[in-house]
């Protein structure tokens, strides 16, 4: 482990052309990635777990899974942005070699956030600085990212929250005289001002009514035009059904499930038990909600973290699973035949 963080309109998923993925290059390749913190007395909790995914050129990867499984954690790592009690390992790597997980402050502000990869946070009051507009805020990233003249910034800050469903009206508004909802859209349009290779949204849809829930997913989406990719980390499995590419389903730390969006929303589904409970607690399907809670991430079992909440557990899964072709399950899901 290393010790982090260096100091301060609709669409049918899974329906690129042929080969189209296949083909392009990896824009983010992450491998072996942990992350745990260390707490007193020697005490670590084990936040993100051996991730592994890439993301390709055009490419939408979706990552999915209950509140408190690790999912931001992992976004802040690519970033650099996690707490000094932070430890990480493995690699992540963009398209010209270069690894988030090492790289030094001074390159992650300077070539990489908000150049290379645009972040919409989680937590947009945070990302806002409350004494100033959002125009204001969109008119400096503007200046600094796309480096355009005085007289275009105001048209380009435009531009970016019209994109993002932002209301002219209220650009010359302060964060806090925002709702929720119009504070994550502000911080979605600081995010496209850049137009960067890689968009990385964490639960970019929070606060979001469901007309506001789509527009905006279809606005992320179409960042992806012109071979720019984006990685959505979200608990909105409808929003994910509407624009991924892939899906991977993370539950207490580990990636359990990495599957083309159109098998997994499809058929035949997804293989982890945890994955098809996600899916049958939807409204819109069995409405059954999934037994138990997840464990503490600060108290993982020894074996599958899953098998309290699983009917499908067994013997072997007092053994941690291996995560192979996709899966970490010592029991999955047999897909059912094909009919004639």
């Amino acid at each position: 482990m290393t010790t982090g963080p260096r100091t301060p309109g609709p669409r049918t998923p899974g329906t690129q052309p042929p080969g189209t993925q296949a083909a392009a290059r990896p824009v983010l390749r992450v491998h072996g990635l942990s992350v745990r913190f260390a707490l007193r007395g020697g005490r670590y909790v084990e936040a993100v777990i051996d991730a592994g995914f890439e993301l390709a050129a055009g490419e939408c990867l979706v990552l999915v899974g209950e509140s408190g499984c690790g999912k931001s954690v992992l976004a802040s790592a690519l970033l650099g942005l996690l707490p000094g009690n932070a430890q990480t390992a493995g690699t992540a790597l963009l398209d010209d070699g270069l690894d988030l997980l090492a790289a030094d402050e001074r390159t992650l502000a300077r070539t990489v956030r908000g150049r290379r990869i645009g972040l919409v946070p989680q937590s947009p009051a945070a990302h806002l600085t409350p004494v100033r507009t959002v125009r204001s805020q969109l008119e400096e990233a503007v200046r600094e990212l796309t480096g355009a003249p005085r007289a275009g910034r105001r048209a380009a800050a435009e531009a970016a929250a019209a994109r993002a469903a932002f209301p002219t009206g209220h650009l010359d508004r302060h964060p806090h005289e925002l709702s929720g909802g119009l504070a994550q859209r502000a911080a979605t349009a600081l995010a496209l001002v850049g137009d960067a290779p890689l968009l990385l949204a964490d639960e970019p849809t929070t606060g979001l009514d469901r007309d506001l829930v789509h527009r905006t997913a279809d606005e992320l989406r179409a960042h992806t035009r012109d071979g720019r990719s984006l990685l959505m980390i979200t608990h909105d499995l409808a929003a994910a059904a509407r624009i991924a590419d892939t899906v991977a389903v993370m539950y207490a730390g580990r990636i359990v499930e990495l599957a083309p969006a159109a098998r997994f929303f499809g058929a035949p589904g997804p293989r982890h038990p945890y994955a098809r409970g996600l899916l049958a607690a939807l409204p819109e399907r069995e409405f059954t909600p999934l037994p138990g809670n997840p464990p503490a991430l600060s108290a993982l079992p020894p074996g599958c973290a899953f098998a309290a909440r699983c009917p499908a557990a067994g013997p072997a899964c007092a053994e941690r699973p291996a995560f192979t072709g996709g899966l970490a399950c010592h029991h999955p899901a047999v897909p059912e035949p094909a009919r004639a």
